[in-house]
């Protein structure tokens, strides 16, 4: 099938980060391969990519949806939840339904839609006990969800190449290029098209690091990124509380490289 739009929803996953353009004014992402792989089959195909950076669910529902109904677009994909299940006042069944009502609106609205299982990304982080279970009840969902509505589903879980650490940056909780050009892949794959080669494969490993230089990383880690992650959270601030949808309407997408 050739899709004449795309528009991507989200946040921080679907916005690219941490996969920055080589001028570095802008995160690139999975959802910019897949679009510009779209324009290959379909040239003129128009894309908007809505994300942003620490969207909730609800924020993202309210905001991006509405947009993406009015630009009607052929296909959309829709990856949203996964700053919630950190959040201590996460509620599993009312996302679930929700998530549910936006994706049987926007196949009724005539889209091909895109939904996601996540990778787990708990391996890396604290807290692991708490938030794998919420995960896995938004992932089983999401499976359901895409067998009522004949939503295309993307299974990052059950892909285990994400467990490895090469696929992410250094905050460990956003893809790095490499994870990005996975995702991708997965997506075209589940749109019957086919990814490039290379992004299916893993970065070397390098060398071992020591016991020390472990430690001296988790450390590194805590003080740049888990830290300011608590900050904004005692605060109420987001890291996307200034940044606006790097592409908000639908427009023809130049060749990047991969």
């Amino acid at each position: 099938m050739g899709w004449r739009s795309y528009v991507a929803m989200g946040d921080s996953f679907t916005e690219g980060m941490d996969d920055p353009y080589p001028d570095g004014t802008l995160y690139r992402g999975w959802a910019d391969l897949v679009a510009e792989r779209l324009s290959v089959e379909e040239p003129g195909l128009g894309y908007a990519n809505l994300a942003v950076r620490g969207r909730l669910f609800d924020r993202i529902v309210d905001e991006q949806v509405p947009v993406a109904l009015r630009l009607g677009s052929d296909l959309v994909s829709f990856a949203a939840g996964g700053n919630d299940a950190l959040r201590r006042n996460f509620n599993a069944s009312a996302l679930i339904a929700r998530f549910d009502d936006v994706v049987r609106t926007l196949r009724a609205n005539g889209s091909d839609v895109i939904i996601f299982r996540f990778a787990d990304v708990t391996r890396r982080l604290p807290g692991r006990r708490l938030i794998l279970p919420r995960v896995e009840s938004l992932n089983a969902a999401v499976g359901e969800v895409a067998d009522r509505h004949g939503a295309r589903l993307v299974d990052l879980w059950a892909d285990e190449e994400f467990h490895s650490p090469l696929l992410w940056s250094t905050d460990r909780l956003h893809l790095n290029r490499y994870g990005h050009r996975r995702v991708a892949a997965h997506v075209l794959t589940a749109l019957d098209l086919k990814p490039e080669p290379e992004w299916w494969v893993l970065p070397d490993a390098g060398p071992v690091q020591s016991w020390a230089a472990r430690r001296a990383a988790d450390a590194r880690w805590a003080r740049q990124h888990f830290a300011p992650w608590i900050r904004r959270r005692l605060t109420g601030r987001s890291s996307g509380d200034f940044v606006a949808a790097k592409r908000p309407e639908l427009a023809p997408v130049a060749p990047s490289g991969s």
